[in-house]
C-alpha cells in the first residue's frame, strides 16, 4: 500500500464549525457599548468672540511662521534647534516604535512558514532492554517545514492592525507637533531675551537720571542750597538703578543658557547669541474657515482624532475575540533513522488540518476586555472634544490678547511720554532753584515704572504672535513620512 499524506475529510470540519458557532453564544457582548460622541467643530461658536477682527482666506500660518517677527538671528536659532535638539530625537524614536508595533500587528495576520532540521540519537542499556534493542545505538534525522495561518475569519486581527496604525499615525503627528513646540519655545525664550535687554536699557536710563540728579545735588550742596540729605537720597537712586541693571544682566545670562539648552548645545553657545532685533508684531488675522478646518491644521486635534479611530478599531478587535477562531497548521517533512534513505518516498512525514477554538466560559475575561476597549474609546473621544475646545480657546485668547496689548502699548507709551515731560520740567525747576529734589524724585519714579511697563507690554505682544501662530497649527504638514518601513502606515486613509 503506497504511503501518502492523509487528507482529513471536510465533513467533520464543517460539523465542528457549526457546533462552534452555536456554542459561541455562551460568550455574549450584550449590554456593552461605548458612550462617547464626537463634538462637531462647527457647533463651537466663535463669531461673537471674534467680532471686529479681520478675517482672511489665508490666515493659517506658514511653516516658517517665526520669520514674521523679522529677526534673522531668530531664524538661524530655530533652524539649529530643529536640527540638533535631543527632544526631537526622542519624538522620532517614539514614532519608529509605534510604526514597528503596527507592522508587528500586521505580521500577525499573515501566514508563516518555518523550517527545521534535527538529529537525535538514543542507546538503551541492556540492563533495561534486552537485545536486539538493548545496547544498540539508534539515530534519527528529521527535516520539517511548518506552515501556519491564523485565518482572520471575523476581521479581528485586521482591526487590531488598524488600531495600531491609528496609534502610529497619532504618534507621527506628535513627532511633528514636538517640532512646533520646540520652535515656539525658542521664539518665546528669544522674546524673553529681548525683554531682558530692554530692562537693561531701562536700568541704564534710570542710572543716567540718578547720576544726573546726584551731580546736581552735589553742586547745590557745595553752593549751600541743599544739605547731605538730598545727596544721600540721590546716592540711593544710583544704587537702586545699579541693582536693576545687575538683575537684567542676570536674566540675560539665564535666557542665553536656556536658549543653548533648547538648541541642544552647551552654555557657551548661548554666549554667542547677540541682542535680538525684533522688528514687528503683525496684526492678528483669523481664518474665515475657523473653526471647521481647525481639524487638519492643529497637530494635537488631528492626533486626538487618530486616537479615536484607533480606539474604535480596538473595539472591533475585542468583539471579534468573542467568535470562533480558525488556525491552519501543516507540517511536511522527512524522517529516517539513516541518511541513506532520508530522501526516499518511505521517509515522507505529514501532519496538518484546521483547528477551531471558541470561547464558552472564560470567567468574564472577554467581556472585561471589551468593556475596557469601550472605556478607552470614550476616553479618546473625551480627549478629542477637550482638545478641540482648548484649541479654539487658545486661538480666541491670542487674538483678543493681541488687540488688547496693542491698545495698552499705545496708552502706556503716551503715559511714558507725559512722565518724561514731567520729569524734565521738575529737573529744570530744580536746576533753576524754584523746585525741590523731592519734585524730581516724584517725577522720576513713575517714569521708571512706565519704562518697565512698556518693555513688558511689547514683549507680551511679541509673545501673542507666537501664541497665535502656534494655536493655528504652526503651518505643519500632517503627512506620513516616505520610508519603506512605513509603507503600510502611509497608505492608511486620514480619518
Amino acid at each position: 500500500m503506497p504511503r501518502h499524506l492523509a487528507l482529513s475529510p471536510w465533513r467533520p470540519a464543517v460539523t465542528a464549525l457549526a457546533a462552534a458557532l452555536f456554542l459561541a453564544g455562551c460568550a455574549s457582548t450584550h449590554g456593552l457599548a461605548p458612550e462617547g460622541k464626537l463634538t462637531q467643530a462647527d457647533s463651537l461658536q466663535t463669531s461673537r468672540s471674534l467680532d471686529g477682527f479681520s478675517f482672511s482666506d489665508a490666515a493659517f500660518p506658514t511653516q516658517d511662521w517665526w520669520t514674521a517677527l523679522g529677526d534673522p538671528q531668530l531664524d538661524t536659532l530655530i533652524r539649529e534647534a530643529l536640527q540638533d535638539s535631543p527632544s526631537l530625537a526622542a519624538a522620532d524614536a517614539r514614532l519608529r516604535q509605534a510604526q514597528a508595533q503596527a507592522n508587528l500587528a500586521n505580521a500577525e495576520r499573515k501566514p508563516t512558514l518555518s523550517g527545521s532540521a534535527q538529529y537525535s540519537g538514543v542507546q538503551l542499556p541492556e540492563t533495561l532492554v534486552e537485545p536486539p534493542m538493548g545496547g544498540e545505538y539508534m539515530g534519527s534525522t528529521v527535516l520539517m517545514l511548518n506552515f501556519k495561518w491564523p485565518v482572520d475569519l471575523w476581521g479581528g486581527k485586521r482591526a487590531q492592525y488598524e488600531a495600531e496604525v491609528g496609534e502610529a499615525r497619532a504618534t507621527q503627528i506628535d513627532a511633528q507637533a514636538a517640532r512646533l513646540t520646540l520652535s515656539s519655545n525658542v521664539a518665546r525664550a528669544y522674546i524673553s531675551l529681548a525683554q531682558a535687554f530692554d530692562a537693561l536699557d531701562v536700568a541704564d536710563r534710570e542710572s543716567k537720571r540718578a547720576s544726573h540728579l546726584y551731580d546736581l545735588s552735589q553742586q547745590r550742596v557745595k553752593a549751600g542750597l541743599d544739605n547731605q540729605l538730598q545727596l544721600r537720597q540721590a546716592e540711593t537712586s544710583i544704587a537702586s538703578a545699579k541693582q536693576q541693571a545687575q538683575a537684567a544682566q542676570q536674566q540675560i545670562d539665564a535666557v542665553r543658557n536656556a536658549l543653548a539648552a533648547l538648541l541642544g548645545k552647551g552654555p557657551d553657545r548661548g554666549l554667542d547669541i547677540a541682542r535680538p532685533q525684533l522688528l514687528q508684531a503683525p496684526t492678528p488675522a483669523v481664518p474665515k474657515v475657523l473653526p471647521s478646518e481647525l481639524l487638519g491644521h492643529r497637530a494635537d486635534v488631528v492626533a486626538a482624532r487618530w486616537r479615536v479611530e484607533s480606539a474604535s478599531r480596538g473595539i472591533d478587535a475585542a468583539k471579534a475575540s468573542f467568535k470562533p477562531s480558525i488556525n491552519l497548521n501543516t507540517i511536511v517533512g522527512l524522517a529516517s533513522s539513516g541518511l541513506s534513505d532520508l530522501f526516499s518516498s518511505d521517509a515522507l512525514l505529514g501532519l496538518g488540518g484546521p483547528a477551531i477554538s471558541l470561547p464558552i466560559f472564560d470567567g468574564g475575561r472577554l467581556r472585561g476586555n471589551l468593556a475596557k476597549s469601550d472605556a478607552q474609546y470614550d476616553l479618546a473621544v473625551a480627549n478629542y472634544n477637550q482638545t478641540l475646545v482648548s484649541a479654539l480657546h487658545e486661538v480666541t485668547d491670542a487674538v483678543q490678547s493681541a488687540r488688547s496689548l496693542d491698545n495698552q502699548i499705545v496708552a502706556a507709551t503716551q503715559a511714558r511720554d507725559a512722565a518724561q515731560a514731567a520729569w524734565k520740567l521738575a529737573d529744570s525747576r530744580y536746576r533753576a532753584g524754584i523746585g525741590t529734589q523731592l519734585d524730581v524724585l516724584s517725577a522720576q519714579r513713575p517714569l521708571l515704572q512706565l519704562d518697565q511697563q512698556v518693555a513688558t507690554l511689547r514683549a507680551q505682544r511679541y509673545a501673542t504672535t507666537v501664541d497665535l501662530d502656534r494655536a493655528l497649527g504652526g503651518g505643519l504638514v500632517l503627512a506620513a513620512p516616505e520610508s519603506s518601513s512605513t509603507q503600510d502606515i502611509a497608505k492608511a486613509s486620514t480619518p
